[in-house]
């Protein structure tokens, strides 16, 4: 089942690459259902808030009428940052599926886990590497085609 939903996080992750974003997607699963979806917002909505994980919590949220996301498990392309960790902590979500780990910021096992502290009053259970290759392929095949792009407006603008 995980990787079932971790397809559909990856079809989230590349409605925000159709629109220019940083492809990272994310879904809410409660009692075998789909329950809120999220994808990341950030440059489109123009706040650091707009985090595909921030989306699909508020929205799991909304449809349960409880801030409260026991019972419930997250699917998300690339590991949560610092914000996103702290959110699904609070949010008491119970079980969190990653597809890609990110070295550079992630808080779920790679710079720190803050998923997992024992310090906290809530921990969630961890699952790592599930469709890491279609994840990190995703986020790796956007990032060197943005590069491109840039390489060419500076070519561009030095041709002017």
């Amino acid at each position: 089942m995980d990787e079932i939903y971790m397809k559909e996080a990856l079809k989230q992750a590349k409605k925000a690459a159709a629109i220019g974003e940083v492809p990272i997607g994310c879904v809410i699963v409660y009692n075998d259902s789909i329950i809120a979806r999220g994808y990341n917002k950030r440059n489109t909505k123009k706040t650091t808030l707009a985090h595909a994980e921030m989306i699909a919590i508020e929205k799991a949220s909304k449809r349960l009428g409880d801030w409260r996301l026991e019972g419930c498990t997250m699917y998300v392309t690339l590991e949560p940052c610092q914000m996103c960790s702290g959110a699904i902590v609070q949010s008491r979500l119970d079980k969190v599926v990653i597809g890609s780990m990110n070295p550079k910021a992630g808080c779920a096992g790679s710079v720190c886990n803050l998923l997992q502290m024992q310090e906290f009053n809530h921990q969630v259970e961890l699952i790592t590497g599930v469709l890491e290759e279609e994840c990190t392929n995703l986020l790796q095949s956007f990032f060197k085609e943005l590069r491109e792009q840039k390489k060419k407006e500076k070519l561009q603008n030095k041709d002017k």
